[in-house]
């Protein structure tokens, strides 16, 4: 049986990160950690392209416009909804989510979710670089082991044959 799994590698590989400006203290260092990720796993700097958008809403549609292009490996998104007293979280998050989602399977393209839905401030934070880690370094780890993942399906080679 053949079993196939990705390695965290950004050699050789074209990345863009998408951040929200809104919630900017939260994304921010998101960005940050996701930018820091991807160079430390090989890609280069002239490799990985940042693109700020106003806010989550604005995410899907940015990353949309990226994935037309075709020139990125993986796109790694990074934002913050904080729940207030209406309901708008639900709508932005959970749209902006779907959204997401739609065009990863649109595309075929990887894209490293790292956009916070949480109910306060402090556990935006927490995600941030606090103590949950930073999510935007997580979301760019799962975006690199999904562009390496796809490219190994795409080769037909195994990885691992255990017969």
């Amino acid at each position: 049986m053949a079993e196939f799994e990705g390695t965290p590698t950004g050699l050789g590989r074209r990345f863009a990160v998408v951040g929200s400006r809104f919630n900017d203290s939260i994304t921010q260092p998101l960005v940050d950690g996701a930018l820091d990720c991807l160079v430390r796993h090989g890609a280069r700097a002239d490799d990985v392209d940042v693109v700020w958008v106003p806010g989550a809403w604005e995410l899907p549609s940015a990353v949309a416009r990226l994935l037309m292009t075709e020139r990125y490996d993986a796109v790694v998104v990074c934002g913050a909804v904080i729940r207030g007293e209406t309901p708008h979280f639900d709508f932005v998050a959970g749209e902006s989510s779907r959204a997401l989602s739609l065009l990863q399977g649109e595309y075929g393209v990887p894209i490293g979710f790292g956009l916070l839905t949480t109910n306060t401030v402090e556990q935006a934070q927490a995600r941030a670089g606090g103590d949950h880690g930073n999510k935007g370094w997580d979301a760019a780890m799962a975006a690199m082991q999904m562009a390496d993942l796809f490219a190994l399906l795409d080769s037909g080679e195994d990885v691992e044959d255990d017969s």
